[in-house]
């Protein structure tokens, strides 16, 4: 159970706690130190940029994956600022040039409409690549899939001038473990390895659940100093989701307990809202002191409080039962909850809050002229 009073703020809200996100900023710091890389934050999936000063003690920058993303990294972070866009939008462009160190693109067409410009801001460029091998199983996040719109093949980069990139990029993983990173170099240096040996740098994205209790640190150090040393090139990294997992909470309450074919509770959070990818992925969030259903006495559906009939959250069970006015902890709510909530059907967004050594505090309520001014 978090240490914090759960109900000294209205519910619902987020609750990020520095404390923990500076654990995992250790971890990731450990990895910096022992083999050279550089390390930035993935804002995608975590982008509260109260925390930014503490992250930047630790990292080296921000990625973006669009204008107002390298916005927010250049102007609240500061250091590096990378960005990676499926296309960039010509309006645009010279904002990007002038917050961001490093532009990849996803096309060699967009490189070569957009090179002389990149090149003449002395701004380090790169393509990215899909080496033809992921191990992501629900398409809907695996980057190596039939049709997929990321990242060149291999036949695409022989066939094109890429004569002034100075990196490549490839982001293949989604919450997986160093294991599957070398299972994938294999593929990228059979396809790519030519050209790696020509390049400045080599990111390799995305999606390494490094601060994981069971992910293989010692296995990712091996790999990126053999890249290093083998290429010469310096090695960039972009989690995401390491840098916040399980950090954070939402803290929601039981509004009203309805019967059919068992009891289900109405939550002032709604899945729909405030933590999408339960539908979306879809998954089952943990709730501090629930089991499965049937697990402990009394079992529950979580619901929220939207039209949507699959507003659901999951099937639970509890020691004790619960009555309106309860209130239900769901842990690792930090990573894109936040960046991802809406205001369907008119539902408030949940306030932000932060837990620090001194307790928590409010950083951010939402109202109704939040609401109001998404629409006109």
């Amino acid at each position: 159970m978090p240490d914090f009073d759960l109900f000294s703020v209205e519910t619902p809200y987020y609750a990020i706690d520095g404390r923990l996100l500076k654990k995992n900023l250790e971890i990731l710091a450990r990895v910096r130190t022992a083999c050279g890389a550089k390390i930035l934050l993935a804002q995608k999936a975590f982008s509260m940029f109260y925390f930014y000063e503490l992250i930047g003690q630790y990292l080296d920058g921000t990625t973006a994956s669009s204008l107002y993303e390298a916005k927010l990294g250049k102007e609240r972070l500061g250091k590096e600022t990378h960005i990676f866009s499926p296309a960039y939008k010509d309006k645009e462009m010279d904002q990007i040039l002038a917050l961001c160190d490093h532009l990849v693109f996803n096309s060699f067409a967009q490189w070569s409409k957009y090179k002389e410009k990149t090149l003449a801001a002395c701004r380090g460029a790169g393509i990215r690549v899909n080496p033809g091998y992921s191990e992501v199983e629900k398409e809907i996040y695996n980057p190596c899939a039939p049709l997929s719109r990321l990242g060149v093949t291999a036949e695409e980069y022989r066939c094109h001038d890429w004569s002034g990139t100075e990196g490549i990029h490839f982001h293949t993983l989604c919450e997986q473990n160093s294991d599957t990173l070398e299972r994938t170099l294999p593929y990228l240096e059979k396809n790519f390895g030519g050209a790696l040996r020509n390049m400045k740098w080599l990111n390799l994205g995305g999606g390494h659940h490094i601060t994981r209790a069971d992910y293989d640190v010692e296995k990712l150090i091996q790999i990126i100093r053999y890249l290093h040393e083998k290429y010469g090139a310096e090695i960039y990294l972009e989690p995401g989701e390491a840098v916040a997992l399980d950090a954070g909470f939402l803290v929601a309450e039981v509004v009203d307990i309805v019967e059919n074919c068992g009891k289900i509770c109405i939550l002032d959070a709604s899945a729909a809202c405030h933590m999408p990818d339960v539908i979306e992925m879809p998954y089952r969030p943990r709730v501090v002191d629930a089991g499965k259903p049937n697990e402990y006495p009394y079992t529950y559906r979580l619901a929220g409080p939207t039209c949507l009939a699959g507003d659901v959250i999951g099937d639970y069970s509890f020691r004790q039962p619960l009555k309106p006015g309860d209130r239900l902890v769901f842990e690792d709510m930090a990573i894109y909850s936040m960046v991802k909530n809406n205001t369907f059907n008119g539902i408030a967004l949940p306030s932000i809050a932060a837990v620090e050594d001194n307790g928590i505090k409010v950083i951010r309520r939402f109202g109704y002229k939040d609401f109001e001014g998404r629409l006109s």
